[in-house]
């Protein structure tokens, strides 16, 4: 019996007690919260339902409570339901009833863990979206693996996902961007608002070695073949990068492409028609401010150049019309101001504001030997994905990048990450996941097999707090899509992995020595094949692999 199915027992059962005293049942939630009591002697679960709904349905919290412990007392996945303080039920489950768990991840297996609270949305999830001016900086990064995460858990809900990177190839960065290389070429120092660092010198030399020619060009035809050439290699090199980290996209989408094809101009034009585009002191402003925004926005400037949001509205726009119900970008922590900008924006076209989500991630910084790392081999002042990724590799980087909320800023420790300890989230959970595996191949060595297991067998309080352990994850994968933390799933296989470590050092798996195979170690086995399932499908809905030897 899983949390969700105890919680549905609980509700049946509590709306049920409460009509038979002709009491109001609709103050009974659709979903009642079944926790884990912090000490395990409390029960296996506890439940404050009846606090919540007694006095409202015109009873007291500890009758309604024994009303519903009565209730389910006679259900045969219930071994006991007491009544604790002022109303709190504490409820422990019969051993057959938690053997089903380990039954259910072994028959579901790698779709352990998916459910369908989001089936039939259709999300455009946009992140990491670096400008083409230099590699991938650590901001960009956290949102390589957040983002990624976010969308392995979406998708894990049932949601159609299509990962979009939004390439910023419009605008005075890229002009920026051409100049420092034409520079570079000529051997001089980056202009003042430039770009600088190695890889700068690096590709204004490809430039010019693969077109010799670029230095006798007339000024705007070389600045135009170096800023073509140099974006097309920087994109390359960030595809790439993003690629060894485990981060593939659906769509690449141009920025540029909105003006070239005219989508910006028609975008405006609706804006105009609408009433929600106005005339003010030369420029046209958006009446964002009628939508919940700070102040209005413009975004066609007085001397007629498009302003960025410009852009951002015809790329909306542009996304409601391939098709998604929801497009959900992810912004660094200087992107706050765009959260009511864009809502507003989507209001202004017709659109719901709920339809569009922006979630703000914080700052990243690495630490070594306790002092903060600064500078890049190749990007001069800004840290980069490849930096972090050469110090402790892709899976210490993706697991460190997503174990905390994205509201909350990140140091990390290189020392800690790259060392092969418990003390590295990452390695402790890894390890758990090899150490089953290495079960696994001890058992086939002695011929014992999880067949047809007596699982009611596992009564030891180490096997009910790890088969407890396992009923939660898919409760906490929805709750990781739903409010979009894929950190959850993270910190909760670190709690599975500690309850695995807390199992084995007391219940001994495999027969030794001459010691012939019994029906517990073959339940035991069932369990430990179904706790290794579940450290791989949640390594695998945070991109970081799950090794069977370390």
């Amino acid at each position: 019996m899983t949390p969700a199915d105890l919680s549905q027992l609980l509700r049946d059962a509590t709306v049920s007690v409460l009509a038979s005293h002709d009491l109001d049942t609709s103050v009974v939630p659709d979903k009642l919260v079944v926790e884990r009591p912090r000490n395990p002697e409390h029960g296996d679960y506890a439940t404050n339902v009846a606090l919540q709904v007694a006095k409202r349905a015109g009873t007291t919290p500890r009758e309604l409570a024994s009303w519903i412990a009565s209730a389910i007392a006679d259900h045969d996945g219930i071994e006991s339901a007491e009544i604790a303080g002022p109303g709190f039920l504490n409820i422990r489950l019969a051993a057959a009833a938690q053997g089903k768990i380990v039954e259910n991840v072994l028959a579901a297996a790698s779709d352990y863990g998916r459910g369908d609270s989001l089936a039939g949305l259709d999300i455009n999830l946009e992140f990491v979206s670096a400008n083409p001016t230099g590699p991938i900086h650590l901001g960009g990064t956290r949102w390589a693996a957040a983002g990624d995460s976010l969308g392995r858990v979406l998708e894990a809900q049932g949601a159609k996902v299509t990962r979009e990177y939004y390439f910023n190839d419009h605008g005075a960065q890229i002009d920026r961007f051409a100049r420092s290389l034409v520079a570079a070429a000529l051997g001089e120092p980056a202009p003042e608002d430039g770009y600088a660092g190695a890889y700068i010198t690096e590709i204004a030399r490809t430039i010019v070695a693969e077109a010799p020619g670029v230095m006798d060009m007339p000024l705007d035809a070389r600045h135009e073949a170096f800023r073509a050439a140099g974006v097309a290699m920087m994109f390359e090199h960030i595809k790439r990068t993003l690629h060894e980290f485990g981060t593939d996209f659906d769509v690449y989408f141009h920025e540029n492409s909105l003006f070239e094809s005219g989508a910006v101009t028609a975008a405006i034009e609706e804006l105009k028609a609408n009433g929600n585009l106005y005339h003010q002191d030369g420029a046209w402003w958006l009446r964002s401010s009628a939508y919940g925004d700070d102040k209005d926005r413009v975004v066609i400037k007085s001397d007629g150049n498009a302003a960025y949001i410009a852009g951002d509205i015809a790329y909306l726009r542009n996304k409601h019309e391939r098709g998604f119900g929801l497009s959900v970008y992810m912004f660094g922590a200087d992107h706050h101001g765009y959260i009511a900008r864009l809502k507003a924006a989507a209001a202004a076209l017709g659109y719901a504001p709920a339809s569009v989500e922006v979630l703000i991630g914080q700052m990243v910084s690495l630490v070594r030997d306790g002092k903060p790392v600064r500078m890049s081999k190749r990007a001069g002042t800004v840290i980069t994905l490849d930096d972090l990724v050469e110090a402790i590799g892709v899976d210490a980087a993706r697991y460190a990048l997503t174990r905390s909320s994205f509201d909350n800023t990140l140091d990390i420790d290189l020392e800690l990450w790259a060392s092969a300890s418990n003390e590295n989230p990452v390695y402790y959970v890894q390890y758990a996941h090899a150490r089953l595996c290495s079960i696994a191949r001890n058992a086939a060595e002695l011929g014992v097999a999880a067949t047809d297991p007596q699982l009611d067998l596992l009564t030891h309080d180490r096997e009910g707090d790890l088969i407890r352990t396992l009923g939660e994850f898919p409760g906490v994968v929805a709750a990781a899509a739903t409010l979009r933390e894929p950190h959850r799933v993270a910190r909760y296989l670190e709690d599975l992995a500690s309850s695995y470590h807390r199992f084995y050092d007391q219940c001994r798996v495999l027969p030794q020595g001459d010691e012939e195979p019994a029906p517990l170690h073959t339940a035991r086995l069932a369990l430990c094949d179904a706790a290794r399932q579940v450290l791989s499908n949640g390594l695998a809905l945070l991109g970081v692999t799950a090794p069977e030897r370390m």
